[in-house]
């Protein structure tokens, strides 16, 4: 049996996937499809905001899970490649009025693992299997401006962040970068709060005011788990930072 159902989300979001999906079935000559540009971007949506299985989708939209998934792997891809890179994040920080940003680490839920690849994935401070992603998030209104790459949830937030060049590039760019005490000892121009109980004034007011300014970026990667996908990503994990930037590319809008 199947139902009809809701998404949270605008019609601008579905405009801008099935125009993307139509350029990019006119490039590579596609002349016919089961669905529609508009129905394939509505399926893609389903899944992503809603986290609704390929196998749902199939009965729901009469179509092979072949068919689903690849449909879903297409546009991901496509949504994906349009995500803003790590320069061009900076440089959008850098001209926020006071070249300020916040960087931050989150860890996206993943199915157990077997194998050398189970111990790899585990997060010993989450106590489950995930993927690290890193995100810098503009302090002006909280909005997520960048996503990187996942690796094994084992990673340490500091050890992602040197991985991904977020501090060197951030040091080239004279950009200051607020981040958690766990990126406590990476240098370059990132500020974090100062450890220990005895404190002086001085550090406890240095801790105010980076833990006051890093509030938003707890706001930004909150948007981003809105998308049920990410609530348990049961595909393979080296696909969750392609499903991140898509969902950020989708978040930012048509001028991404």
């Amino acid at each position: 049996m199947t139902y009809p159902g809701t998404l949270s989300l605008s019609r601008a979001h579905l405009t801008h996937l099935a125009d993307l999906l139509r350029g990019h079935r006119a490039r590579i000559g596609s002349r016919w499809r089961k669905l529609t540009p508009g129905r394939q971007a509505l399926l893609v949506l389903a899944h992503l905001r809603n986290g609704d299985t390929y196998t749902r989708l199939a009965a729901g939209f009469e179509i092979g899970l072949a068919t689903v998934y690849r449909y879903v792997r297409e546009a991901t891809d496509l949504l994906a490649a349009r995500a803003p890179s790590l320069t061009a994040a900076l440089w959008r920080l850098a001209g926020n009025g006071h070249r300020l940003g916040i960087l931050d680490g989150t860890l996206v839920p993943i199915d157990w693992l077997g194998g050398e690849a189970n111990r790899l994935y585990y997060s010993g401070k989450h106590h489950r299997h995930g993927v690290n992603l890193q995100g810098l998030v503009d302090p002006r209104r909280g909005d997520l401006v960048w996503i990187s790459d996942g690796l094994p949830g084992s990673t340490h937030d500091l050890t992602a962040a040197r991985t991904h060049a977020v501090i060197t590039t951030a040091q080239r760019a004279d950009l200051e970068l607020l981040a958690d005490k766990g990126y406590q000892g990476a240098g370059g121009t990132l500020v974090v709060p100062h450890k220990g109980r005895k404190l002086t004034k001085a550090q406890k007011a240095h801790n105010r005011m980076v833990n006051s300014v890093r509030g938003p970026g707890e706001r930004g990667f909150a948007t981003l788990k809105a998308w049920r996908i990410l609530t348990k990503v049961r595909c393979c994990p080296q696909r969750v930072g392609t499903l991140a930037k898509a969902i950020l590319t989708l978040e930012l809008g048509p001028e991404s």
